[in-house]
């Protein structure tokens, strides 16, 4: 009896140790897990080759990271920016547009010399959009102002391929309807009503290639302005041959005046002379017939 009494604490003792000792070291497994797997998670930002959010790339201007993929984003960007030479500078963006496998929708070059200027818009797939505002800032050029903008029709494009495939479900109906109809009549309507199907599933379709295209690549616009480059002002030091030059040229130009006044005077002096001689001729008769 006092064995029996002394073995059933020592087995309740065994086996509450057992249980401890096992939840610690499946306490430990789990951490030793969670700490393993978030060392190991890939950072998103590094796997797709873009930078974290807010980062500040080309020019210091923060570069928007792209949207929730599962969502229908229509993303468009317009970029102000000057260049030393605009035009150079335009096909470098149409190099940067055409490397991410996008297309250039218009070219706008204009003025000469100094005064060039360019316009362009850009095409890229979505997924690289923040690739192409990051590449088009990196350019060796001065950013004006920038504009992202996204439109988000998640809404309109589920809705438009709903009413299509409802669209697509209906002619079916009356195409079937239409191979068992064996009255011109039936035959007559039933066609009219697939054809009024039909136009509205092409429209249906048309908004919905429209808005996928506009969500699987995204309108760069990006306009190039003349950087001006300011004038030194150099002093220059005191040079005295400078200045006898100007003396002797300034000397010059009074001589020559002198020498004008002086020709103008031989040529128009005897004006002035033959009115004075007329006018004392005539004083002096005047006074010779008084005194007679």
């Amino acid at each position: 009896m006092k064995r029996l009494m002394w073995l059933g604490p020592a087995v309740l003792l065994l086996a509450a140790c057992a249980t401890s000792a096992g939840t610690a070291s499946s306490g430990v497994g789990r951490g030793g897990l969670g700490v393993t797997t978030d060392a190991a998670a890939p950072n998103p930002a590094a796997v797709n080759g873009s930078a974290p959010q807010g980062s500040e790339t080309g020019n210091g201007v923060p570069v928007p990271q792209a949207l929730d993929p599962n969502r229908s984003v229509i993303l468009t960007a317009s970029i102000a920016m000057k260049a030393a030479d605009p035009w150079a500078m335009a096909d470098k963006a149409q190099a940067v547009a055409t490397g991410l496998g996008g297309d250039v929708v218009g070219l706008n070059q204009s003025g000469s010399q100094d005064q060039r200027v360019a316009s362009l818009t850009l095409r890229v797939p979505a997924d690289r959009f923040t690739d192409a505002l990051r590449q088009l800032r990196a350019l060796d050029v001065e950013v004006v102002s920038s504009t992202v903008d996204g439109k988000d029709v998640t809404d309109q494009f589920v809705d438009l391929k709903a009413r299509l495939a409802a669209k697509q479900s209906e002619e079916q109906r009356y195409l079937s309807l239409l191979t068992r109809a064996t009255a011109i009549d039936d035959i007559l309507k039933i066609d009219g009503a697939l054809s009024n199907v039909r136009t509205q599933i092409e429209q249906l379709q048309g908004q919905v290639n429209s808005i996928a295209s506009r969500t699987e690549f995204s309108t760069i616009t990006v306009s190039i302005s003349p950087s001006i480059v300011p004038v030194p002002t150099t002093t220059s030091a005191w040079d005295p041959a400078k200045t006898v030059a100007q003396a002797f040229a300034t000397m010059t130009a009074m001589l020559h005046g002198f020498a004008d006044v002086a020709i103008w005077m031989l040529v128009f002096g005897w004006i002035p002379l033959l009115a004075l001689a007329i006018a004392v001729i005539a004083t002096r008769s005047r006074r010779t017939l008084r005194t007679t």
